[in-house]
């Protein structure tokens, strides 16, 4: 059965390698180098999120911060009818007090303020935390795609997975973004979504295997191609009514949801091309090692 989409995936895979190479090491260096921009979730401190019923220019905040005896002046957002304020150090009970007061004086009488506070062992505690989290989604994805198919798809997939994983790490490294839950969950859906892509290609190629005669590595090109070829559409489709919806989220969504939806369009993206042109040829160089071994064993049997 022929597609519209009749591309050679696996030859255009040999620059897709290169390239995701180049970029993982790049990714590497600048996570040595700068390494994460921790939020609050990740780093001691506390977050000040203030509601406001008008306009507050930054430039006022930032003056109002240096004359509350902050010399080193945290990092500020400030929305429509928002601020956030994010102090690297936690704030005791005098400080948040004097910080509300004096704001509430100065700005906006109607102000509301939620303070959400973590100290250092809860900090490392979250870190750890999410660590596990990912690890065992990684373990459990290897466990599922062996069982269901067997062990080179398993670590093809996995390898994508990562591949997706780090490509979003290392962006946030680079443009300094701040690394918080949400980036987490981000992270989790982006590789379910991906997994998804990944295990709906996969699963067209074992079908197609059923009713194919592989007598080299051609022979597997060929019935790859057919197969990322025959799930584009719904692959395609799949991709783009998510990323639609992020897309959304990210441009009218609030300062507090904008990073987690950052990080899941950049996901979306970067999975869909994962799943295309890294996993599928991945599991053609995996299966074509074994081709020689198998020929061997035959012509000893005989």
């Amino acid at each position: 059965m022929r597609s519209k989409w009749d591309f050679n995936f696996v030859k255009a895979s040999k620059y897709c390698f290169t390239f995701s190479i180049v970029i993982t090491l790049l990714g590497a260096i600048m996570l040595g180098v700068l390494g994460l921009n921790y939020g609050v979730d990740f780093s001691a401190g506390s977050n000040v999120d203030i509601s406001v019923n008008k306009p507050v220019a930054q430039g006022d905040v930032e003056q109002f911060l240096q004359e509350q005896g902050f010399e080193k002046i945290p990092p500020i957002i400030v929305g429509a009818d928002r601020v956030t304020i994010r102090f690297p150090e936690v704030l005791n009970d005098q400080q948040e007090h004097k910080l509300k007061e004096d704001f509430s004086a100065k700005f906006d009488a109607g102000a509301s303020y939620e303070v959400n506070t973590v100290d250092v062992e809860m900090a490392k505690e979250l870190q750890r935390n999410a660590l596990i989290a990912v690890l065992l989604a990684s373990v459990g994805i290897i466990i599922y795609v062996s069982i269901r198919f067997e062990w080179r798809f398993a670590i093809a997939a996995i390898v994508s997975l990562l591949h997706v994983a780090f490509f979003v790490i290392s962006i946030f490294s680079v443009f300094r973004l701040e690394v918080n839950l949400p980036f987490i969950i981000a992270i989790l859906t982006i590789i379910g979504y991906a997994i998804n892509d990944t295990v709906v290609i996969f699963d067209r190629i074992r079908e197609n295997l059923r009713f194919a005669k592989i007598k080299g590595r051609d022979d597997l090109v060929k019935l790859v191609n057919r197969s990322v070829s025959q799930s584009m559409t719904r692959s395609v489709n799949t991709v783009l009514t998510v990323l639609f919806v992020a897309v959304c989220l990210f441009v009218f969504g609030s300062e507090s949801i904008r990073l987690f939806s950052l990080a899941m369009v950049i996901g979306l993206i970067c999975g869909a091309y994962s799943s295309i042109f890294i996993a599928s040829p991945l599991w053609v160089l995996l299966k074509d090692k074994q081709k020689p071994k198998a020929k061997t064993a035959a012509k000893a049997t005989t």
